[in-house]
């Protein structure tokens, strides 16, 4: 493989393009938005910025990394001699299969299609391709330069060969692949989303406030940052909708996203990203300040 497409140009999108161009990979980072397409380069080249400040990489590797990004604002045209194509688009299931079965019909049959998806099931995109077997799980963690893990999650008919070759590839890139089964959630969202769920629930009811919740799991289970802080980083509305997911995908009510979390998400508080949810984001230092609703 030396050539991969990449949908999607956020958060998780152009962290992916920064990792495959900076292993020395050609990269088409393609998004409908120019504007974000344009944010999302500029992300990856601040980041790379950072990476040079702490003396990791060189400026010419810099320049190298940003020479092997191609934008598009088209998907045939950003496809187009792609090995690989790796989807992050929302995380929209409707989105997403129509993603999916555009792909199916714009490259050869031989290419592997793979999808960030941190929830919704493989075997249901891979549905709507005449390429079920090559259709897999590539879920990377965020933020993507940093974090080592990539859970790898095989469709009902993804076949074993795919899914070494996206095992090694992982491995190339510096990654720890774990291959896991297609069931709601995977692992990692299957276990953090629960318990990001009753952390809000205890704050619902009262149990204790965001500073005293996220303290008692920085310090009591020596985890880097709080549960509340954690969701406000990932986005409320993405923690939401993999909590529907879940709830949807077990029929088991210990799923069901707290009514605080639904109220917060329709009302515009999705954390980092809208500058407010259980802390303030739009202060422009790196305190935690909560957020309005939160404070005594």
């Amino acid at each position: 493989m030396k050539n991969i497409a990449v949908i999607g140009a956020g958060t998780m999108g152009n962290g992916i393009a920064h990792v495959f161009a900076q292993t020395g990979y050609n990269v088409s980072l393609i998004d409908l938005s120019e504007q974000n397409l344009e944010k999302g380069i500029a992300t990856i080249s601040k980041n790379l910025d950072r990476m040079v400040a702490k003396e990791k990489i060189s400026a010419a590797d810099k320049n190298a990394t940003l020479g092997r990004i191609q934008g598009h604002t088209s998907m045939q045209d950003g496809v187009n001699g792609a090995d690989l194509v790796v989807e992050a688009a929302t995380e929209n299931v409707d989105l997403k299969l129509k993603i999916f079965a555009d792909l199916d019909k714009m490259v050869p049959e031989n290419v592997i299609l793979a999808t960030n998806t941190s929830s919704i099931s493989i075997t249901k995109i891979a549905s709507v391709t005449n390429r079920a077997d090559k259709v897999i799980g590539m879920h990377f963690m965020n933020p993507v330069p940093i974090m080592k893990l990539v859970e790898i999650i095989r469709g009902y008919s993804t076949t074993d060969e795919v899914t070494e070759t996206i095992m090694e590839l992982s491995r190339m890139l510096g990654k720890v692949p774990v291959e896991v089964n297609d069931y709601p959630g995977f692992v990692a969202n299957r276990i953090l989303m629960p318990m990001i769920n009753e952390a809000i629930i205890t704050l619902h009811e009262g149990v204790a406030g965001v500073e005293e919740i996220d303290t008692v799991m920085k310090l009591g289970m020596a985890h880097p940052m709080g549960p509340l802080q954690l969701a406000d980083f990932i986005g409320l509305d993405v923690c939401l909708a993999i909590l529907e997911v879940l709830h949807e995908g077990f029929g088991n009510p210990k799923y069901a996203p707290c009514p605080l979390l639904v109220n917060m998400v329709t009302a515009g508080k999705k954390g980092v990203k809208s500058g407010e949810g259980f802390y303030s984001w739009g202060h422009g230092t790196k305190d935690l300040i909560l957020a309005e609703n939160f404070k005594k």
